[in-house]
């Protein structure tokens, strides 16, 4: 494929990231955090959710964090699934990051080595949609914890 040929990399929700879609190694969750009273959000922001105040600056938010909540996706979902084929149960999760945030995502290991207080680490991966290549999000445990299990 040529660079004139390539549809730029799209993420899957605007003001979501930081850092070059080009380089996934690079890209971190943006956030948010109001100069005010503190408050840190998920996402680029223009009004702090807390206060209301125009006080908040862009941030990039951690890439270690710990699963907080979790629950195993068995069935497949309804509607628009573009998750992978075939459907395999997967863990849904709640990870908090270091800046106080919690992030739901897919969570990416073995079901049944999931457990509240599993260490995670950030991984931006692409998936293809209408010929788009669309830039997602999940969790997976590090590879240390991974070792131990």
């Amino acid at each position: 494929m040529t660079a004139q040929n390539e549809s730029p990399r799209v993420p899957v929700r605007e003001g979501l990231f930081s850092g070059p879609l080009s380089d996934l190694d690079r890209v971190t969750l943006a956030g948010s955090r109001c100069s005010s009273c503190g408050e840190t959000s998920l996402g680029s922001k223009t009004l702090c959710a807390n206060c209301g105040k125009e006080t908040v600056r862009d941030i990039a938010l951690g890439t270690r964090g710990t699963l907080w909540t979790y629950t195993v996706v068995r069935h497949r979902p309804p509607g628009n699934y573009k998750g992978p084929e075939p459907f395999a149960p997967f863990g849904l999760g709640l990870v908090e990051l270091p800046e106080g945030v919690r992030v739901m995502a897919p969570i990416h290991c073995d079901v049944d080595k999931l457990k509240i207080g599993l260490p995670l680490r950030f991984k931006p991966y692409l998936r293809k949609d209408d010929g788009r290549e669309v830039v997602a999000f999940a969790f997976e445990m590090e590879e240390t914890e991974a070792a131990n299990v």
